[in-house]
């Protein structure tokens, strides 16, 4: 598709964070040593994949994502446990959850399927789970009972923004460039002043 964009909408976690998280993974990395690693660099939480988008639904896409934003309230979240898709007897991806109690991830994957079906991009079939990618196998793998990560200690994050994402594909990998942010609203059990 010329004059196109690949395009997803997603959700960012403080750096400080995923390298704590890049530092607990050193038992998981021994384990699995053909696995694609994803770096923290390119981590966040997808709350929407476009694909490719032609260049002229840019400014409609980017008004879309603006005013789901807006219509949200931010909140807290934390990072859980380890999941896998499809499943972990067939592991294609290797993720790490997030608790989301508020449902402000969900409510701006909801808001965004909405706000974008009109536009042409088909809501999700499957239900959301927010989650990290941290890796990816070549080969569906099974996830043996006792994978785990140590996620205790790890503060919780405030989800504050909705970013919408370009992904440059390349034979060295993925690299994503940040369009535009959204701020949502304030959370309101933490004033700013």
């Amino acid at each position: 598709m010329s004059g196109s964009l690949r395009l997803f909408f997603a959700t960012s976690v403080p750096s400080e964070l995923l390298e704590s998280v890049q530092e607990r993974l050193a038992d998981l990395q021994r384990d699995f040593p053909a696995a694609r690693w994803t770096a923290p660099a390119n981590q966040h939480l997808t709350l929407k994949f476009l694909g490719a988008t032609h260049e002229d639904l840019l400014e409609e896409v980017t008004r879309a994502g603006a005013a789901v934003a807006h219509g949200h309230q931010g909140a807290a979240a934390s990072l859980s446990q380890l999941g896998a898709f499809p499943s972990a007897r067939r592991a294609r991806v290797l993720w790490l959850g997030v608790d989301d109690p508020a449902g402000v991830l969900a409510g701006l994957a909801q808001g965004l399927n909405v706000a974008l079906e009109p536009l042409g991009f088909a809501a999700e079939a499957r239900e959301f789970t927010p989650h990290l990618t941290l890796a990816r196998f070549k080969a569906p793998v099974k996830l043996f009972s006792e994978c785990s990560l140590d996620t205790g200690g790890l503060p919780p994050f405030e989800v504050v923004e909705l970013g919408l994402w370009r992904s440059h594909l390349s034979p060295k990998g993925a690299r994503y460039e940040l369009l535009a942010t959204f701020s949502l609203n304030r959370m309101a059990s933490r004033p700013r002043g």
